[in-house]
């Protein structure tokens, strides 16, 4: 299940919550004050992703010392 991030209208609280992919906000309240004028928010993320596993390193991709110019 992903983790969505609201905002509070009223308070302006901000709050993340475990939720199935596509539900919305209905039924849920801010844990702050309690009210259900919630605004979802834009989340983002960040990965990290080993150059030898994607083989970038191998087929001479990347930045850096060493690159391709």
């Amino acid at each position: 299940m992903p983790i969505y991030e609201y905002r509070c209208e009223e308070c302006d609280h901000r709050f993340e919550i475990l939720q199935r992919l596509g539900v919305g906000s209905d039924g849920l309240a801010c844990p702050s004050c309690g009210t259900q004028r919630l605004a979802k928010q834009f989340s983002t993320f960040a990965s990290a992703v080993n150059e030898a596993s994607t083989g970038a390193q191998a087929m001479g991709g990347g930045c850096g010392p060493g690159a391709p110019t």
